[in-house]
C-alpha cells in the first residue's frame, strides 16, 4: 500500500479521531487482490479520501453526497501531490458503465439503497460490488437490501473487526422513485432517500418551530443545516419578503429543499461552513445543527459553526438553536454571545436565542 498522509480535514478540532477505519483498509485489500484491474471503478461514501487517494492510479470516480467529503478529498489529494478531478453524485448518470464499485457502508440504510440503485443503473451486467463496514455496525438489512439488486450476496469473515459483502450477478430491476413525502401542518414536503428524518419531520425541528421567534425586522435570514427546507419554508410563510438562505452539507438534502422552497428571495447553498458569507450579513440564523456524523458524536463541529454564526450576524442579530438537552450548549454559547436566552424547553429539547 502506498504510504500516503491522509488527514480528516473537517470542522472538528478533535485530533484523536482517525480519517479511516479497518473497513477502508479491507476494501483496499480486496481491490489489490483482483486478478484483473477494473476498467471503470467508482468509490461510494469515501468520507476523507482514504480510498480515492490510494486508488487514484485507477482513475476512480468518487460518488459523494456531502460537500465536506469533496473538500477533504481535494485537500488530501493536494497534500499527496495527486490530481483528483472525478466526482459525481447518486442523482447523476455516470459517463462510463461501472464494472467494479466499492462502497463504505453508510449508517443510513436508505442512503445505502440509494447507492445500490445508482450502481444498478450505471454499471455493466457483470459488475462486482464490495461493501465494507465495521462488524459492530452490521445489520441483516444490509443483506436484504443487497439481495434486491444482486443474485449473489456473500459476506466475508471478520478481519480487524471489519467485514465486506461481495455482490455479483446483477438483477434487472426497474428504476425506483427515490423520493419520500412528509406531511407537516397540512403541507407536503418531498425529500430524497437518505436525507435525515425520512418518514416524518424531525422532532427537534418540530419543537423548534413551535418556539421560534421571528421579528418583523428579520429581513436577511440563514437556515443553517437546512435539511429538506422545512424551517426555511415556515419562515417564508411568515415573512414572504425576507431574503432567505439555506445552507446544507448534504447534496441530497439541498436537492430536496429545492423541491420544497423557491422564489426570487430564496438562495440554496451546498456547503458545510459559512466561509462564503461576509461578516455582519444576517439578522437571524436558525439552526438544528448536526452533531451525529455517521457513527460519531462530535459537538466540536456545531461549536465551530456557532462561532461562525457570530461573525456572520449583524450587531443585534440573533442565532436560534434547537438542541438535545444533554448536549448542554448553553455553557459554550455564553462564551461566544453576550446574551443567551431559552425560548423553550421540554424533557428532550431546548431552544436557545443568542443575541450578538
Amino acid at each position: 500500500m502506498t504510504n500516503l498522509k491522509i488527514s480528516r480535514h473537517d470542522l472538528s478540532t478533535d485530533k484523536t479521531l482517525r480519517p479511516h477505519s479497518a473497513a477502508d483498509e479491507l476494501l483496499l485489500k480486496r481491490v489489490a487482490a483482483l486478478d484483473t484491474k477494473p476498467k471503470s471503478l467508482a468509490i461510494y461514501h469515501d468520507r476523507f479520501g482514504y480510498l480515492t487517494c490510494h486508488l487514484q492510479k485507477m482513475s476512480p470516480v468518487a460518488v459523494l453526497t456531502e460537500k465536506s467529503q469533496e473538500k477533504a478529498i481535494l485537500k488530501n489529494g493536494l497534500s499527496n501531490n495527486l490530481e483528483i478531478r472525478r466526482f459525481s453524485n447518486p442523482l447523476s448518470s455516470l459517463k462510463k458503465k461501472l464494472d467494479y464499485a466499492i462502497v463504505k457502508a453508510p449508517k443510513s440504510l436508505a442512503l445505502f439503497q440509494v447507492f445500490l440503485e445508482h450502481i444498478a443503473h450505471n454499471s455493466t451486467a457483470k459488475v462486482t460490488v464490495e461493501v465494507a463496514f465495521m462488524t459492530r455496525h452490521f445489520t441483516p438489512k444490509l443483506l436484504s437490501i443487497s439481495s434486491q439488486y444482486f443474485e449473489n450476496v456473500q459476506q466475508s469473515r471478520a478481519e480487524k473487526k471489519a467485514r465486506t459483502i461481495t455482490l455479483s450477478g446483477k438483477k434487472q430491476v426497474p428504476k425506483q422513485d427515490i423520493i419520500d413525502t412528509i406531511e407537516y401542518r397540512n403541507n407536503q414536503y418531498q425529500q430524497y432517500w437518505g436525507v435525515f428524518s425520512a418518514k416524518h419531520i424531525d422532532y427537534a425541528t418540530e419543537y423548534f418551530l413551535d418556539c421560534f421567534d421571528l421579528k418583523p425586522e428579520d429581513k436577511t435570514i440563514l437556515d443553517l443545516a437546512s435539511g429538506n427546507g422545512i424551517i426555511a419554508k415556515e419562515i417564508q410563510r411568515e415573512a414572504p419578503d425576507a431574503e432567505i438562505h439555506l445552507l446544507e452539507d448534504s447534496y441530497l438534502a439541498v436537492e430536496s429543499a429545492k423541491m420544497n422552497i423557491s422564489g426570487p428571495n430564496i438562495h440554496h447553498h451546498y456547503d458545510n461552513d459559512l466561509s462564503s458569507f461576509e461578516d455582519n450579513t444576517f439578522d437571524l440564523i436558525a439552526t438544528n445543527p448536526p452533531f451525529h456524523f455517521e457513527h460519531e458524536i462530535n459537538i466540536k463541529v456545531p461549536l465551530y459553526l456557532f462561532k461562525e454564526c457570530y461573525r456572520c450576524l449583524k450587531s443585534g442579530g440573533n442565532l436560534q438553536v434547537v438542541a438535545n438537552n444533554h448536549l448542554n450548549y448553553k455553557t459554550h454559547l455564553t462564551t461566544i454571545f453576550p446574551k443567551v436566552d431559552i425560548l423553550g424547553q421540554n424533557d428532550k429539547f431546548v431552544v436557545y436565542k443568542c443575541v450578538k
